[in-house]
């Protein structure tokens, strides 16, 4: 069940509309009223009126099988609002030069409290294979290259990153993710030290990557971080490695800002 974040179970007017918005957008294949309403919790003539409200908005619509699904409208405004992003039409042209020169996923990604957002994603025009991250989608800050490498800004000791921990459990993803502080505070000082973070095999297993801050927007925090995500098998984490100056340099000659030292 989806909620409004705050409202609980006394969701009412707008908020029940949201809620359903919220609900059907996790449902890329559709559903059914009925389905709807278990999935909510909320009365059937609820749902009902909600979803009709957001037939009338564009936002929802029904396919042949009279399954709910998000509507035109809601895509459009969608891809629209992400395509106008300054930090996406800026980031666009690094990304496709990564991956095409790496022949591996490359990302673009900010920090939102203790997960990373993925707000670009380019693959390979060959050999792509489909990774758990999606543009929209949300990976643990401490298992991803991309999120050590934000954190690494933010947090610089021991102190701060058990702090940032708070009362937590740190999930474990791979064999490989850090789950204590002690850990967690190494690989983010070797990123400190390096200028860039590792993932390797942490967040998934088979995927290796290193992330690098950029500086988009300011010249002192990081907008975000950029990544090459390629398949250990095919480009193993050595040659990633080897590979760190030539990716400052795309990423310096692509951006025009050059990579700041810690």
């Amino acid at each position: 069940m989806t909620e409004i974040e705050g409202a609980g179970d006394r969701l009412v007017g707008s908020d029940r509309v949201l809620s359903v918005l919220m609900e059907l957008a996790s449902h890329p294949a559709g559903a059914s009223l009925d389905e709807m309403v278990r999935f909510t919790g909320n009365p059937k003539s609820t749902v009902h009126r909600a979803l009709a409200s957001l037939r009338r908005a564009g936002l929802a619509s029904q396919d042949g099988r009279g399954h709910y699904i998000l509507g035109d409208e809601f895509l459009r405004l969608a891809f629209a609002h992400h395509e106008a992003r300054p930090e996406h039409v800026r980031v666009r042209p690094l990304l496709e030069r990564l991956a095409a020169r790496f022949g591996e996923t490359a990302h673009f990604a900010v920090m939102d409290g203790t997960e990373v957002v993925y707000r670009a994603k380019v693959e390979p025009s060959v050999g792509a294979v489909r990774l758990t991250s999606t543009i929209g989608g949300r990976n643990p800050v401490h298992s991803t290259g991309v999120g050590k490498a934000l954190l690494a800004a933010r947090v610089r000791t021991e102190r701060d990153v058990v702090s940032w921990i708070g009362d937590r459990v740190l999930e474990a993803r791979t064999p490989n993710t850090a789950v204590t502080a002690t850990d967690l505070h190494l690989r983010l000082d070797e990123a400190r030290r390096n200028g860039f973070a590792v993932d390797d095999q942490e967040n998934e297993m088979g995927i290796n990557c290193v992330a690098f801050p950029v500086y988009l927007s300011s010249p002192t925090e990081p907008s975000g971080a950029v990544s090459v995500s390629a398949l250990a098998y095919r480009t193993p984490l050595p040659a990633l490695l080897e590979s760190v100056d030539e990716i400052r340099t795309i990423i310096a000659e692509t951006t025009g800002i050059r990579e700041r030292t810690a």
